[in-house]
């Protein structure tokens, strides 16, 4: 799908969390095509690796960094190294996520830690990062990518659900701090519907994928929400496919 230019992000610095595939790279592609610097945080090394080697053939910006987010003290690490680089962030997309489904009779603790430190707490610790720095610069945008599971759940999702609509929740705080606090700093909640990435096709092989939207039309709700000028606000951005099941 080809992008809808929204926005020069020219001098501006970008990092994307589950950047190395599905809608992470569709992301990092459509910031770095933008003209943002982009960092590409995963743990999935290699295929973040094949991503930002093909973005440097275009002459992007664009580097890999292995971050395991679930860690708060390799969340800071990341931040002090952008800061002692003089690279501080302009734009945080957290997007990584992680999902396990199964009954909750049948989950253990450690996949339900799993999923909500990964889905929940790592994004509150980039934010967490993020946003003082931002604030005491005057200027950025977060954006935290949702899920219709954040308003609406089923069977089998629990710990996903529940980590999503925490991260609604955080990020509804977020923006009315954000309105206080700095004008300049912008905070969007993006909700997704399913899109056809292997967030959803390696656990279900067999899904409908005529009921799965594009993962470039989502990032290019990113982008639509970097666009808007600091005289608004962009809150939150539902993105769904026309026949979405799970909506509303």
């Amino acid at each position: 799908m080809e992008s809808t230019e929204y926005v020069d992000l020219t001098g501006r610095r970008a990092l994307v969390t589950g950047g190395a595939r599905g809608l992470g790279a569709a992301i990092a592609r459509r910031l770095a095509r933008s003209g943002a610097a982009v960092r590409v945080a995963d743990v999935r090394w290699q295929e973040a690796e094949e991503l930002c080697d093909a973005l440097k053939e275009e002459g992007r910006d664009v580097r890999f960094l292995e971050l395991d987010i679930r860690e708060p003290a390799a969340v800071a690490a990341a931040f002090t190294e952008l800061d002692d680089a003089g690279q501080p962030l302009d734009i945080l997309v957290n997007n990584a996520a992680v999902d396990i489904s199964k009954p909750i009779e049948h989950l253990t603790a450690d996949e339900v830690t799993h999923v909500v430190t990964t889905n929940l707490l790592g994004p509150m610790y980039l934010c967490l990062e993020t946003y003082r720095r931002m604030v005491a610069r005057g200027g950025g945008h977060i954006v935290n990518i949702l899920s219709t599971a954040s308003r609406r759940t089923w069977t089998e999702a629990a710990p996903y659900a529940a980590g999503k609509a925490g991260l609604r929740a955080f990020t509804h705080t977020l923006f009315q701090e954000a309105q206080r606090d700095c004008l300049g700093v912008g905070v969007t909640g993006i909700i997704a519907g399913g899109m056809e990435t292997p967030f959803i096709l390696e656990r279900f092989p067999d899904a409908d994928t005529t009921k799965l939207q594009d993962p470039a039309v989502v990032a290019d709700t990113v982008l639509y929400a970097l666009s808007v000028p600091q005289t608004s606000a962009v809150g939150e951005l539902t993105i769904v496919p026309r026949n979405e099941p799970s909506w509303p």
